[in-house]
């Protein structure tokens, strides 16, 4: 069986970490996960979530992976899990949205941190744990951890190595919301599911505008906003939307992403 599920039910997609016990990153979970998400972004759904079976999400990269590897073999892999994985998912013109109902290790926590959503069990823990080994996080976690919560939180996180709360990181703007233990997977669902029944277009060119600011600052996101953003009075589903609001008044739309 592949280590990566992909189950669509109308417009939702979810990804599901399966690579018992502990969910590690190896060979076969990074290709999968590679397939994964270039299917997605062939067919983007109208929303993403990401999650894990088992008792944790995961354990992270096996350090076999790192074994022997060179300068050269490291560039390779870092580059392969940064354009085929982060890249394409912080790029998918829909929300994306990261549940942890657990342990969630290096790789797992850098995927977390590419999503636009991180909500959290009250029992979740995250780590950057690569100091362990020699490392620091490469698939983008510390520079994604400064972005949501400032460079001297992300400084301490990469640094120590330490394994940090749900509560805590969510004090720290780096996960959005925090459940209880029982009440993560309906939580998680209903956001997805809301999300996906959204404005799609709407939800496209917000991540554009962020991400923009993000990269390269308010004058960029500001260029965005004047020149794309106004295309969206031409979608069916603004134009639907007024016209719904103005007769019936707010939230009786329904979206279809066109």
């Amino acid at each position: 069986m592949s280590p990566v599920a992909v189950e669509r039910e109308g417009g939702l997609a979810e990804v599901v970490l399966d690579n018992p016990p502990l969910n590690l990153f190896d060979a076969a979970m990074i290709t999968s996960l590679e397939e994964a998400v270039a299917g997605l972004a062939a067919d983007p759904p109208r929303a993403v979530l990401i999650r894990a079976r088992g008792e944790v999400v995961s354990g992270g990269v096996n350090v076999s992976e790192f074994h022997g590897l060179s300068a050269a073999g490291g560039r390779e892999l870092w580059t392969r899990l940064m354009d085929g994985i982060i890249d394409p998912i912080e790029s998918l013109p829909c929300p994306a949205v990261f549940s942890s109902h657990g342990l969630t290790l290096t790789a797992a926590f850098e995927l977390a941190l590419g999503c636009d959503f991180i909500l959290a069990s009250e029992s979740a823990r995250f780590g950057l744990v690569e100091v362990v080994v020699g490392l620091t996080p490469s698939m983008g976690g510390p520079q994604r951890l400064a972005e949501r919560a400032g460079s001297g939180r992300a400084r301490q996180l990469v640094m120590t190595g330490d394994l940090f709360d749900a509560a805590t990181l969510e004090r720290w703007n780096v996960v959005n919301a925090v459940y209880r233990d029982e009440e993560l997977e309906e939580r998680s669902r209903k956001l997805a599911e809301r999300l996906a029944k959204g404005p799609t277009l709407a939800h496209a060119m917000t991540k554009r505008i962020v991400r923009a600011w993000a990269d390269e600052g308010m004058e960029a996101a500001d260029r965005i906003t004047r020149e794309e953003a106004a295309d969206l009075f031409e979608s069916e589903d603004l134009q639907r939307a007024v016209e719904t609001f103005l007769r019936e008044g707010p939230g009786n739309t329904t979206f279809e992403g066109r």
